[in-house]
């Protein structure tokens, strides 16, 4: 994410200092999610839609099905395409035009969590081996950017993907039926995968950073995990992490992931 530069003595500096204290200016302690809400279902022109909201982050995620062909590697099973969006109106970072190294690292870090969890049965997505599947298009849209819309839209694909039903199929035509609905869910393992990453400020690390603790981030690493096991790792920023800080960064995953799901089942129910 694109990042506002801080001088001795600024409001940069103050966090720094707090942080180091085990202290956060909206008084949460450095391990602690905001609250999440989720609205489901505020689409109906998609398969499956949700708005998110993690504090003041907002995005909003819809899931859309068609069939296409599968991939040479993988003859028998769905297809999966994401994409992100990060608008003007969540933040005057972001531009207008052709999607720009943010949002293109949004859409491929939940891609591959998505993907690498095995959360979607994609063999069950295959309509005729070799020629027909089912496309899953999850497509993620920045409403306010307050920090770490990175979580906010994994949350969102993976409520998207719960709520989804598939389209009928015409035979005849070999195309989906949007008029004819099915009753049917995609096929989901039961486990859902939760994405969380880890944020290194100075010496402190923290989870769900605000934009203004964000901007101060040296690394941070998203873990894609499911039924407590890492499926997925991906480091961002440009610093380095070394491996002994590496280990504490996948305790501090590990153990803020619990709390994490207990808010994500709630804010579904």
């Amino acid at each position: 994410m694109d990042k506002v530069m801080t001088t001795p003595g600024t409001t940069g500096e103050r966090i720094r200092e707090y942080l180091e204290s085990g202290k956060r200016f909206d008084e949460r302690d450095l391990l602690e999610f905001r609250d999440i809400v989720i609205e489901k279902g505020i689409s109906n022109k998609a398969e499956g839609s949700v708005r998110v909201k993690v504090g003041e982050s907002e995005v909003l995620v819809g899931v859309k099905m068609d069939v296409g062909t599968p991939y040479p590697d993988s003859a028998d099973k769905g297809n999966l395409i994401v994409t992100a969006e990060l608008l003007p109106l969540s933040s005057p970072r972001y531009e207008a035009g052709p999607p720009k190294f943010p949002a293109i690292e949004v859409g491929r870090l939940i891609d591959r969590y998505i993907r690498e969890s095995k959360f979607i049965q994609m063999e069950k997505l295959c309509i005729t081996e070799g020629e027909k599947v089912w496309n899953v298009y999850v497509d993620i849209y920045s409403i306010n950017d307050d920090g770490n819309l990175l979580d906010a839209a994994g949350i969102g694909a993976v409520a998207a993907l719960k709520i989804a039903k598939i389209p009928g199929y015409n035979e005849e035509t070999g195309k989906a039926d949007y008029k004819h609905m099915t009753d049917k869910s995609l096929p989901l393992e039961k486990e859902m995968p939760v994405t969380i990453t880890v944020h290194k400020v100075g010496k402190s690390f923290l989870v769900d950073p605000s934009r203004e603790e964000e901007d101060l981030c040296d690394a941070r690493v998203t873990f894609g995990i499911k039924g407590g096991v890492i499926s997925s790792i991906q480091k961002g920023e440009s610093n380095a992490i070394d491996f002994e800080i590496m280990k504490d960064v996948i305790d501090i995953a590990a153990k803020s992931v619990v709390e994490l799901e207990k808010k994500i089942e709630k804010a579904l129910k």
